[in-house]
């Protein structure tokens, strides 16, 4: 899948006067390696749910499992609309990012393999997932696989602090 360029756009309202826009190619390297997320759903009675998860970034957006029975499953059933965040619990210096966007379910065979795969090569022989009848098959029993392509992400620097933003 050909990588998506966003719109990149620095706010100075909550920039340093010295700060630049951080670049999509970092913040999609820091997507890339970072070994937690968090996912924030909706409640089907409009509270908010969030729950930290493993997640892979393959064909420009996140990958992430759940089982069906889980908060985050049935949330994203009535609501696929999400966030993911990730960055450091330090306030002086890294980068913090936040994504938008819907979780869309994986079901086909090549796909769901594509990401198994990635999740193996990233977390170790102990995340290895089999896949059958549209979802993964492990350990932990069927686990849901959903895509989250960027809506809008955003990134949050610290130490000379700037937030950029990111529209696809």
């Amino acid at each position: 899948m050909p990588r998506k360029e966003p719109a990149t756009r620095l706010d100075p309202r909550y920039s340093a006067p010295e700060a630049t826009p951080t670049t999509w190619a970092e913040a999609r390297e820091q997507l890339e390696t970072a070994e937690l997320y968090w996912l924030s759903t909706v409640r089907p009675d409009g509270r908010p749910h969030v729950t930290p998860l493993l997640a892979v970034w393959l064909d420009e957006a996140l990958h992430f499992c759940t089982g069906a029975g889980e908060r985050k499953a049935r949330n994203l059933a009535a609501n696929p609309n999400c966030v993911l965040t990730t960055g450091v619990n330090v306030l002086d210096r890294g980068l913090d990012l936040v994504v938008e966007g819907p979780a869309l379910p994986v079901t086909e065979e090549t796909p769901l393999r594509r990401v198994a795969a990635a999740y193996e090569a990233k977390y170790g022989s102990e995340w290895h997932f089999d896949v059958r009848d549209g979802a993964f098959a492990g350990q932990g029993g069927r686990a849901l696989v959903f895509q989250v392509s960027p809506a809008t992400a955003f990134g949050f620097r610290k130490g000379a602090y700037g937030q950029t933003r990111w529209r696809f």
